[in-house]
């Protein structure tokens, strides 16, 4: 099976291939935008046309700069709604399965325990906005589409919370850490394992399923225990996310259940904690 994987210097997709060699079965065809222009609707067409049959497309580019994207809306826009909305057009005419990505930030944050697939979105950021977009396009085009919310993803890729962490510890004696936001982080190279366990299985439960690792965390505590695993002496500040002010609002709570995904996927996931200590132990 031939698989295209968009945004392929991403986190996400750096995971994938870190994980396809475990795959025999797949063959991958990796794009970044500079191969593939996903908001080009001819170009991906023709990508489709040219290259051989496309079975899956598991879709990584994504506007990702949650704050910037309150001044770049029409951008945030155009990858994460106009993008995913072209490759379910394209996907539809070449009977290809799109799997799509997307965030606990399509959630507004006033629920105070897990939300679940049915639960109402309402983003009140522009990235969580653009991406519920990019949802909404694709369910009214394609049947065959896998979109799965997650939330917090970290890893040895790309750019995120850990890794900035472990980078401010090396110049700082201490740091403050909002203390009122509540997730889930979720190391990407699980969620990428599901991704490829579904696609490598050719599972037809199509829909819309939250994913995450266990658990519950702050901000703060999840710093707390990155700078613990790491061995790391630095003195973390909570503070309160008024305290930091930054351009596009947060969900306040965005914990995701994941009753659906276990249940129809069958698939077991790892508390957060377990999997930050794996994680970090076998980097030192």
């Amino acid at each position: 099976m031939n698989v295209l994987v968009t945004g392929s210097n991403g986190q996400l997709a750096s995971c994938i291939k870190d994980l396809a060699g475990q795959y025999e079965n797949l063959n991958f065809i990796y794009t970044d935008y500079q191969e593939l222009d996903i908001c080009d609707l001819k170009q991906v067409n023709t990508f489709f046309k040219s290259n051989p049959k496309i079975d899956y497309c598991i879709n990584c580019a994504a506007y990702t700069a949650v704050d910037k994207a309150e001044s770049e809306v029409d951008k945030a826009y155009e990858i994460n709604a106009q993008g995913a909305k072209n490759l379910a057009i394209v996907c539809h005419e070449f009977d290809s399965v799109l799997v799509q990505i997307s965030t606990d930030f399509v959630f507004d944050g006033q629920k105070t325990e897990p939300y679940v697939e049915t639960d109402v979105a309402k983003p009140i950021s522009v990235y969580g906005a653009s991406k519920l977009q990019g949802e909404v396009e694709i369910q009214k085009i394609l049947k065959e589409h896998f979109i799965l919310r997650t939330s917090w993803l970290y890893s040895e890729h790309g750019n995120n919370f850990m890794k900035t962490m472990l980078r401010l510890a090396e110049t700082r004696d201490e740091i403050s850490v909002v203390s009122d936001q509540i997730g889930t982080p979720t190391y990407a190279g699980d969620l990428a394992q599901v991704i490829l366990n579904i696609v490598s299985s050719k599972n037809t439960n199509f829909g819309l399923y939250h994913y995450s690792n266990e658990g519950v965390v702050s901000w703060y505590d999840f710093a707390k225990a990155i700078f613990e695993v790491s061995n790391l002496k630095i003195k973390v500040n909570a503070i309160k996310t008024k305290a930091y002010p930054t351009p596009a609002k947060r969900p306040v709570y965005s914990v995701i259940d994941k009753t659906k995904v276990k249940s129809v996927l069958g698939i077991e996931i790892l508390n957060w904690q377990d999997r930050l200590k794996r994680h970090l132990t076998n980097r030192i």
